[in-house]
């Protein structure tokens, strides 16, 4: 008898452990990372005609996508000469949802990122921003000002849907409740378009 009044509560506890095991699995968004000090340079592609995390007419693959904190901005600058305004900014990254491997250039942990994209982004030291990043010529880079969004933090619905939009492996379609979330930043029409995109092709394969 006294055997088992051993072996019941172990076996509760057993239960409840796998329950709780259960529940706390990562999803692909859920990236660990052991940030290093270091920074990570990206190169502002200027030129391209859209920016955001809705490219194209079917949508691009993040080379990067992740949540922080912005911790300096300078002065805009004429240094890019008649190309476009370049003004710096650091953020630091604090939650990474999506990596690409890029070979040589991979993202190698680095707690800081910098560019010279931040100018009309209306952007203050203190707030949060979800980033999305590209890879051109093998390396990371940032196409505009919709690629840097202002957010409340990590619960914030954009975030929340993106996280959802890298977990189920960039389909849209499981994200066509937020796109009224994404209304706010004129990004409705873009996550509609690559909606219909994916919904012809999932029809042209029946």
């Amino acid at each position: 008898m006294q055997r088992n009044i051993y072996i019941i509560p172990l076996f509760i506890s057993f239960i409840i452990s796998s329950l709780t095991s259960c529940n706390s699995k990562k999803h692909k968004s859920d990236i660990e990372i052991t940030f290093t000090p270091d920074t990570l340079n990206v190169g502002y592609t200027y030129w391209w005609p859209e920016s955001g995390p809705f490219i194209g007419q079917c949508g691009e693959e993040f080379a990067l996508a992740f949540l922080g904190s912005v911790t300096n901005i300078e002065n805009p600058s004429d240094i890019a000469g008649p190309l476009y305004t370049s003004q710096e900014g650091i953020i630091q990254i604090e939650n990474v949802f999506k990596i690409k491997d890029l070979g040589d250039n991979k993202y190698t942990n680095q707690n800081y990122f910098k560019s010279d994209c931040f100018n009309g982004l209306d952007l203050v030291v203190g707030d949060k921003v979800l980033v999305i990043c590209y890879d051109y010529d093998d390396n990371f880079s940032v196409p505009g000002n919709k690629s840097i969004l202002k957010v409340s933090g990590l619960e914030d619905p954009i975030v929340q849907s993106i996280k959802k939009y890298i977990d189920k492996d960039l389909n849209p379609i499981k994200i066509r409740k937020d796109i009224d979330s994404w209304k706010k930043y004129d990004l409705d029409e873009n996550l509609n378009q690559i909606i219909k995109c994916k919904q012809e092709n999932l029809h042209s394969l029946e």
